[in-house]
């Protein structure tokens, strides 16, 4: 079992979260105007809010987002994510240098470079717990969000499954505006549910050990809503959803942080083994914060702070999820070496799932 559920309120909130991404989503494609407002006119006024939260106004530092979300890493994935939402604007309306073959790496230089941050975390994790154990067999230790981590080899596997991932973005320059009136979409035809399966199961394993205590949302929904959106009735345009529904995700966590670590929305993990009911992220919040501060965060006092809460470890389905990350990613990059080869193609600059029923449905909707 991945998590541990206990309360309708924790479904309903998945549900809000994974509809409202979706919706959201939507406003900001299928127009310019929707577009603008959601990635410019908005991440432009949240600017002048988190200063303004940091000089001490709308509460200081009792302000939520100053109080849980003063990391460096909340406001970079807000900010990366945003710039590519507005990256892709730019090449679907052919805006400026959007119009430029050249830019079209843009998206894989962007999401290969989100990925790198991430295999970056995950070694930290990894080697938080060596620094504690001497081993990569597991350990607790304390992170600057506020968060109970338990890291170990699992992390290892996942980094690896990561750095797959990068080179399985194949048909990079071959992008493409949808042929619809409002030019809704940036379409990447190449990016075929091989690659979307593998990385969704790699970025879910990445939040799942190290965002723990807000997998649920930004782990689970969050990957869903635009893999959903491929799916059904946007084919093709995965990536370009996936920073929309990012962006978006972030903003809102950003502003209202307590709405996953509450009590009545928080959903822990697997791991977090024994917890007492109704115990939630934010019952770990201080302390965790208290052991970062005091330069024990990655000591074995984060392990004896996790023995006071009666939780024990147990990192069974963290270790299932890094193999799957792994034999996916090995898995798809495999059958693109084998169909380059075939094909006697560069993979990055060719498009090397042309056949696929996944290729020739996201090409049927491009202005070629």
């Amino acid at each position: 079992m991945l998590f541990q559920i206990d309360s309708l309120w924790q479904i309903l909130g998945w549900v809000l979260v994974f509809v409202g991404l979706i919706l959201m989503n939507e406003v900001g494609r299928r127009t310019k105007v929707g577009g603008m407002i959601c990635f410019v006119i908005i991440p432009v006024a949240l600017t002048v809010y988190f200063i303004l939260a940091h000089v001490g106004l709308f509460g200081g530092a009792n302000n939520p987002t100053v109080a849980y979300m003063d990391g460096w890493f909340h406001y970079f994935k807000l900010y990366a994510a945003d710039i590519g939402c507005v990256g892709f604007m730019m090449i679907k309306y052919k805006w400026g240098i959007g119009k430029e073959k050249w830019f079209a790496w843009f998206p894989w230089f962007i999401v290969a470079a989100n990925i790198i941050i991430a295999v970056v975390s995950d070694l930290e994790s990894a080697f938080a717990a060596y620094s504690i154990t001497g081993d990569f067999a597991g350990a607790w230790w304390a992170s600057n969000e506020g968060v109970f981590i338990y890291g170990g080899w699992w992390n290892i596997l996942n980094a690896i499954a990561g750095l797959i991932n990068i080179f399985c973005m194949t048909g990079v320059i071959n992008l493409y505006t949808s042929k619809d009136k409002n030019k809704s979409d940036m379409l990447w035809p190449d990016m075929t549910i091989a690659f979307i399966i593998a990385y969704d199961i790699w970025n879910f394993e990445y939040t799942y050990l190290n965002l723990p205590t807000h997998t649920w949302y930004c782990g689970v929904a969050l990957l869903l809503a635009p893999t959903f959106a491929n799916a059904l009735w946007n084919k093709g345009g995965w990536i370009q959803n996936r920073a929309n529904t990012l962006a978006l995700w972030c903003m809102f966590a950003q502003v209202f942080p307590l709405f996953q670590i509450s009590k009545t929305f928080s959903v822990l993990p697997s791991v977090y083994g024994g917890a007492p009911k109704g115990f939630a992220a934010i019952d770990m919040y201080d302390k965790a914060i208290e052991l970062y501060g005091a330069g024990l965060g990655k000591t074995a006092a984060a392990g004896e702070a996790m023995a006071s809460f009666g939780i024990t470890a147990n990192p069974t389905a963290q270790g299932v999820v890094a193999f799957a990350a792994v034999i996916a990613n090995v898995i798809c990059i495999a059958v693109i070496i084998k169909r380059a080869i075939e094909m006697g193609k560069n993979p990055y600059t060719n498009d090397i799932w042309a056949g696929t029923k996944d290729y020739e449905e996201a090409l049927k909707r491009a202005e070629v």
